[in-house]
């Protein structure tokens, strides 16, 4: 059997399951690229090219922030996409496809409650909370102040 490109995998996952929607596979995949050079980067103690789910997910994420900024979770949830489960079910379409590889270790369930959405694409964009001084405190102050 001919090996199918990138493009022509995505369109053939896509029309037997269209659960995410095509550009999030082309995001996936450059996704992992990223993930595969901060590491090279980084020189990875393994040595390996290997990428493991939980790998996967932090480049993800940082990917994710790069790309889109505050509209991640908007983009996201566009794409079908709405917890970290999703893209470790895109990424055993694609590794059923013979698009991407596994070792015998790896398993969709490590890409099981890998980070919440909010907590990872939300908060890092929300406002600081200043807290406000008690007005028993303020007021004890401006007295002090004033003797």
């Amino acid at each position: 059997m001919q090996k199918l490109d990138f493009a022509e995998a995505i369109d053939l996952i896509v029309e037997r399951s269209p659960r995410y929607d095509r550009e999030a596979y082309f995001f996936l995949r450059d996704a992992l690229d990223y993930t595969v050079k901060v590491r090279k980067k980084a020189r990875d103690a393994s040595g390996s090219g290997h990428v493991s789910g939980q790998q996967l997910l932090e480049g993800v994420r940082q990917y994710a922030i790069k790309q889109f900024g505050p509209m991640v979770v908007t983009v996201l949830e566009y794409w079908g996409i709405k917890r970290c489960e999703d893209f470790g079910a895109m990424v055993y379409n694609l590794i059923n496809i013979g698009v991407f590889g596994k070792t015998d270790t790896d398993s969709q369930e490590d890409f099981k409650g890998g980070y919440n959405f909010k907590e990872a694409f939300v908060d890092p964009y929300q406002p600081e909370r200043l807290e406000m001084p008690r007005r028993g405190k303020m007021e004890k102050s401006a007295v002090e102040k004033l003797n």
